[in-house]
């Protein structure tokens, strides 16, 4: 009972009661009291999660003399009474509370589930939507025996990464602080802004609505699982198996910088009848962490260890299809996890540094180059070059987040899409004896246009797919289908 009284006024917020047996699905209703205790609290947090603006706040302090014995004293006196109020928004919350049926409900089967995690206990507790900290830990690859972890150990990328000693070589070492403050302040926060506690909570209703659909409408199953590094992702799988044969396909998704798997692309397979694992980013939603690239890599490989452990696919049954930056996470499973069955990257390119480059003044070119090349080296084209499966890219002609020349007024230009870097380093690495300074211009020309000028100029070429195609399948057949290919 004690447990329970100090979970009503400490536990996470209710958000919606699923549709079960004979209730109606509904977003839950606070009383009064709650409702405006929890805005309080909510700004709160929000509040404090705008690290990327404290430079800024720092200054306008620093100049406002807040920096001084007295505006020192100011400031104390100011976060004194910030408490007194945030203390006693968690007080009248937890009276109105205990005066609300369906929380009381809710934290009673909470408590029962952490307390003893039993089938029928989980199964109550999934009836419920809440905020995701206070959800029991479904699936731990720290749990897993050693012969049942995959035979590697994730590192993170720039460890390993040329180009980041490169880059460190040749800067100065006020440039090297720098780069870590920019990035660990504002940087991250605009490479993945959805990971801001002003989207996950400007985005919230929204998140609440998707997951209701994916659980009520097609008896999605959420999970908690933890990373080897502690973070704990937020995920939700779909089961197709047993309503279609491509149900047998697991498709893994991973959403662009500000998506979520509750609105994000898993929709696609979902609507072409895959089952489905959706996740969430470090930092977005429910998952905890921050998207540094050693933090998805363990990330992304807890999910896919769900998936062949606890949901029971094997690699080979399992697929990718990423958004945009999504393609990184996308990019290193198909390296890491070489027999999955094929990878399907949207609107995405090769490698984040230019096309950061192009979005930042002229002046900070140096600074933003050597940033990302030594604490985010999103390099697509490199991990993709390791995997010998099928890839389909879909190239997005008028993004002009993926672009880096946009003329005032105009389209972005189709020839600076970094998603034909990303086509011709994938090409002549398959292909190099196809793909190679001899033909690069006249492909660069090829993917400079719009598909109508393409169908037109393979005409012009006198292009037949069909002989190509015999070419092709006669090598494979005497040398066998693997790369780079000797043709």
């Amino acid at each position: 009972m004690a447990s329970k009284f100090y979970w009503i006024f400490t536990g996470p917020r209710l958000l919606r009661i699923y549709k079960r047996d004979n209730i109606e699905g509904h977003n839950y209703e606070p009383g009064y009291v709650e409702s405006i205790a929890d805005k309080i609290l909510q700004m709160f947090h929000v509040t404090l999660g705008l690290k990327y603006l404290s430079p800024i706040v720092g200054v306008y302090l620093y100049r406002k003399g807040y920096f001084t014995a007295e505006g020192g004293a100011s400031l104390i006196k100011f976060a004194v009474s910030l408490l007194i109020v945030y203390a006693a928004a968690f007080v009248f919350r937890g009276i109105d509370r205990l005066a609300n049926i369906d929380y009381r409900t809710f934290i009673k089967a909470l408590v029962e589930a952490r307390n003893s995690p039993t089938f029928q206990n989980k199964k109550t507790l999934v009836g419920y939507d809440f905020e995701f900290w206070a959800w029991p830990v479904d699936f731990s690859v720290k749990e897993l025996n050693s012969d049942r972890k995959k035979a590697y150990k994730a590192q993170p990328a720039v460890t390993n990464s040329s180009r980041r000693v490169q880059a460190i070589e040749r800067s100065s070492f006020p440039c090297r602080i720098l780069s870590y403050i920019a990035i660990h302040t504002f940087g991250r926060s605009m490479v993945y802004p959805g990971s801001t506690s002003f989207v996950n909570y400007f985005l919230s209703s929204m998140l609440v609505t998707g997951r209701a659909q994916q659980v009520e409408e097609r008896h999605g199953k959420r999970a908690k699982i933890e990373t080897e590094d502690g973070n704990e992702i937020d995920t939700m799988f779909v089961n197709m198996r047993g309503h279609s044969e491509l149900g047998n396909t697991l498709v893994i998704t991973s959403e662009g910088n500000a998506g979520f798997y509750e609105i994000g692309c898993i929709n696609t397979p979902l609507d072409l009848n895959y089952s489905v694992l959706g996740w969430n980013h470090p930092g977005f939603g429910g998952s905890t962490g921050v998207p540094f690239p050693d933090q998805e890599q363990k990330a992304v490989d807890a999910v896919i260890q769900y998936a062949i452990h606890k949901l029971h696919f094997e690699p080979q049954d399992i697929a990718v299809f990423a958004w945009s930056i999504g393609a990184y996470t996308a990019s290193w499973l198909a390296k890491t996890y070489p027999d999955l069955k094929f990878v399907v990257l949207d609107a995405t390119f090769d490698d984040i540094v230019p096309l950061a480059i192009a979005k930042m003044p002229q002046s900070w070119k140096n600074l933003v180059s050597l940033a990302l090349r030594s604490y985010m080296d999103l390099n697509i084209a490199d991990n993709l070059l390791e995997y010998q499966g099928p890839i389909l890219l879909i190239r997005r002609t008028k993004d002009e987040i993926i672009t880096t020349e946009t003329p005032p007024n105009a389209l972005p230009l189709l020839s600076s899409n970094r998603g034909n870097n990303l086509i011709l380093k994938l090409l002549k690495f398959r292909y190099p004896t196809i793909v190679d300074e001899s033909t690069i211009p006249i492909m660069k020309e090829f993917l400079a246009k719009e598909t109508v000028q393409q169908v037109q100029m393979l005409k012009d070429k006198n292009v037949v797919y069909q002989e190509i195609s015999n070419i092709f399948a006669v090598h494979i057949q005497e040398s066998g289908l693997h790369f780079p290919m000797n043709i």
